[in-house]
């Protein structure tokens, strides 16, 4: 992945970004996907962990319900960082290999902070959560205003759930949420362009228990500061 994001990979996160392995109350083996994810949704307020992700780009644009990874061209090299949520509308996401990045969110602003480049940018969060597939995991409850699901059968011993954005102006087409066990613990994300990220989830902790000020963001000393 390159060193500086695109506007795709930013959304991916605005995004971000996301299925988890996550400590969840105990669910009946064949329960399905939509009754396991809103269950999950349902019980998860606040969350920490870690994750890894990477994007695959096809030869082609690809259709919503594609298998992952047909027709590959390029897979990025993973990024790998924690992650921190609230609902609705903040978080922190932290890249931390192949170079630091933050991503945060305080339910007003998204700050982008690249280490690097000692550069912060900032914009108003608005509506941006709607049908993106931070949504998913830092918007509200309320997924079916914002999205279609529906069962997508099992890969890989998970038990798969289409999420397909109602909104036209989306950046992605589809997002893929795989359940085992109650629990999310993959997403793949599919856009406009034939291009798939791919993101997995560890070491979650479901509702800890975080400091009032957790996501108000402090701008680093020296960092330039600009907005959108």
């Amino acid at each position: 992945m390159n060193k500086h994001f695109s506007k795709i990979t930013r959304s991916v996160v605005i995004a971000a970004a996301v299925a988890v392995s996550v400590i969840s109350l105990p669910m009946a083996a064949n329960a399905s996907a939509l009754e396991q994810f809103k269950s999950f949704v349902a019980s998860t307020k606040s969350a920490k962990g870690e994750f890894s992700q990477r994007l695959v780009k096809t030869d082609s644009v690809a259709k919503p319900g594609a298998a992952a990874g047909q027709a590959p061209v390029k897979v990025s090299t993973p990024s790998t960082g924690t992650f921190i949520f609230a609902r609705p509308g903040k978080f922190i996401w932290t890249y931390l290999k192949p170079y630091e990045q933050v991503l945060q969110a305080d339910g007003d602003k998204l700050f982008i902070y690249d280490k690097d480049l000692n550069q912060v940018t900032s914009r108003k969060l608005g509506n941006a959560l709607g049908s993106s597939p931070a949504a998913i995991l830092f918007g509200s409850n309320d997924l079916e205003k914002n999205f279609t699901l529906k069962e997508a059968g099992t890969k890989d011993g998970m038990e798969w759930l289409d999420a397909i954005p109602k909104a036209k102006d989306t950046t992605f087409e589809h997002i893929g949420i795989g359940l085992r066990d109650g629990v999310p613990v993959a997403m793949e994300l599919r856009d406009t362009f034939g291009q798939v990220s791919i993101l997995s989830f560890l070491r979650f902790e479901k509702n800890p228990v975080l400091a009032a000020d957790q996501f108000k963001f402090v701008v680093p000393k020296g960092a330039d500061v600009s907005q959108q």
